[in-house]
């Protein structure tokens, strides 16, 4: 999982989707999967 401040640059990725699940803020990406993030809040 790559860490980054923000997850704007990670949904800038193609094929990122930003999900929000129990009150936090994640990046999937089906078509390359090293590009995901967890984000609090």
């Amino acid at each position: 999982m790559k860490v980054r401040n923000s997850l704007k640059s990670l949904k800038e990725q193609p094929g990122a989707q930003v999900v929000r699940r129990r009150g936090r803020a994640y990046v999937i990406n089906k078509k390359n999967p090293r590009f995901k993030g967890r984000q609090k809040g």
